[in-house]
């Protein structure tokens, strides 16, 4: 259990109660019309530039790179500092890629994107399919990981019954925000996240190079000694290893990064809720520099957990670290039980609390609205549902995939499911990514293409993350006891990417041999809209 005073947890406990009613008045009040689907899905379009950004780097900062990438960088120096670059320059490729071209296309969901061109049940299943592959792991691990959190944060028991008690809070509250806050609800809460992430963080990291001088090197100095790896903590290699099959998968890491965050169904989502491109290109430049700008802290926090804490104590508490920056909270705040120690770290845990509340709040809105708007008005009404049905449709959908998301992460809580983050981004750089960039930018792209890589790319992305080293073999694996990874990896985009935009190229050469009709009805169809779509022309 945690250490700390009485008063420090009744200050946490008074802070999240705070938190709670705030956020859920919020999005009660900018709560939808219960027969305004533009309204739910993207908010009126009401949004400036300016707090589109700061949601949209809402939802592209989940509690995954808040914890766990600050807990890499503390306990695998160079590695962490890696991961953390890739994760802002994913955000600068959506920016210059995919933004334009999105916001052109889509309307409410991914599957409206997809279905441009190629419309039918077929791809709107297929996008629905993908975009819950892509939330549904996500929202495991970070359900499962606040039930952990939460204990250690509330100095509770690190008991099932305890973990168990945090999984269904936040779950229940995320079910609320996404089934009565709709996309505007949503992008309120991230923005209250975003502004909290950043000012906590930014005092955090001042704290951190203020208690060595202000010099960088002094901080790299200790944090070479306290991670007892001496000067292999600025190499590659502590995370994965540095044989050549480690190394090659330390870059399979990094395309799967760079490819898939950004491309992730709730982040893209986000995209539609801006006016017109002129807004969604001053809403990603706000994005990226408030999401650069928090890599950048991230970095110097955990160098400073590091540093200050040491990555003995910090692999005691959590074996992948994902404490290091509460406990680094701990030894900046002063003397045990002092004002200083209560008050940073009371706002480094309501910092968690609210990135862990919004993030899944963010996943469970973009699965709701798929399977409301992809799968029910448009694959089994064909189009015809009224708005108010869909509208209670995504509310009951809502509930249904937080339901499931809470029962899953409660039986898994024990569990090392951290490789789940990693095959949702997987399965977005695999899929999701080829499918976007074909059908935005190659006229010949068809649907039994789409539907290759689609399927394909998820199906080989998860094929190989199941024999993966993350799974079994390993001591930190899923299975630690298991021995049957038959692929030497931990992350599978270095063949599972390749594998996406091969099938989708393949499929899309075979219907231009077996129907070619086909084939140019699809060409005549992106052709008329190539315009609009690039450069946003009627």
């Amino acid at each position: 259990m945690n250490d700390y005073s009485s008063g420090t947890q009744a200050t946490v406990l008074l802070l999240f109660t705070t938190l709670v009613t705030v956020t859920l008045l919020m999005c009660v009040m900018a709560g939808p019309d219960r027969d305004d689907l533009t309204n739910f899905y993207t908010g009126y379009l009401t949004l400036t530039p300016f707090k589109n950004g700061l949601a949209i780097a809402g939802d592209y900062i989940s509690a995954a790179t808040v914890l766990s990438t600050t807990g890499i960088v503390a306990l695998a120096g160079y590695d962490g500092y890696v991961l953390a670059v890739s994760t802002a320059l994913s955000l600068v490729l959506l920016m210059f890629l995919l933004a334009e071209p999105l916001r052109n296309a889509g309307r409410f969901t991914m599957g409206d994107v997809l279905a441009r061109n190629m419309p039918g049940r077929a791809v709107r299943i297929a996008a629905c399919v993908v975009t819950l592959s892509a939330t549904l792991p996500f929202l495991v691990v970070q359900l499962s990981g606040a039930g952990s959190l939460l204990t250690f944060i509330l100095n509770l028991p690190h008991v099932a019954g305890a973990r168990t008690a945090c999984i269904v809070i936040i779950g229940t509250l995320m079910i609320i925000y996404a089934a009565l806050g709709g996309m505007r609800g949503t992008a309120l809460i991230q923005m209250i996240k975003i502004v909290i992430l950043l000012g906590t963080s930014a005092v955090v990291a001042a704290l951190v190079l203020n208690r060595f001088g202000w010099s960088p090197g002094n901080v790299l100095r200790a944090a070479q000694h306290g991670s007892g790896a001496g000067p292999a903590f600025l190499q590659q290699g502590l995370q994965l290893g540095t044989s050549a099959v480690d190394r090659l998968d330390f870059i399979s890491l990094q395309i799967t990064v760079v490819l898939g965050v950004a491309c992730l169904p709730h982040v893209t989502m986000r995209l539609y809720s801006a006016r017109d491109v002129p807004a969604v290109r001053r809403s990603l430049s706000w994005a990226v520099g408030t999401v650069t700008t928090f890599c950048l802290l991230v970095i110097i926090m955990g160098t400073g957990a590091a540093a200050l804490v040491g990555s003995q104590y910090i692999t005691a508490a959590d074996p992948q670290g994902r404490t290091s920056v509460l406990m680094l909270s701990q030894v900046l705040g002063g003397a045990h039980g002092s004002a200083g120690t209560t008050i940073l770290y009371s706002a480094v845990a309501g910092m968690v609390f609210i990135t862990l509340l919004s993030s899944v709040a963010g996943m469970t809105l973009a699965a709701a609205s798929s399977l409301a708007h992809d799968l029910f008005a448009h694959a089994a009404r064909r189009g015809q549902a009224d708005p108010r049905t869909e509208m209670t449709v995504a509310a009951w959908t809502s509930v249904a995939v937080g339901t499931l998301a809470i029962g899953l992460s409660t039986l898994v809580q024990d569990w090392n499911v951290g490789v789940l983050t990693t095959l949702a981004i997987c399965i977005g750089a695999s899929a999701v990514a080829p499918a976007l960039t074909y059908s935005l930018f190659w006229r010949g792209f068809t649907r039994s293409g789409l539907l290759a890589s689609l399927y394909g790319g998820a199906a080989c992305a998860l094929l190989l993350m199941v024999f993966s080293k993350a799974v079994s073999g390993t001591p930190s694996a899923v299975f630690p006891n298991a021995d049957f990874d038959l692929f030497p990896m931990q992350s599978t985009g270095l063949v599972s990417v390749p594998f996406g935009y091969l099938a989708g190229w393949l499929g899309s050469r075979r219907d231009h041999r077996r129907r070619a009709a086909d084939s140019l009805e699809n060409r005549r169809l992106y052709e008329e809209s190539e315009a609009r779509l690039l450069a946003a022309a009627e």
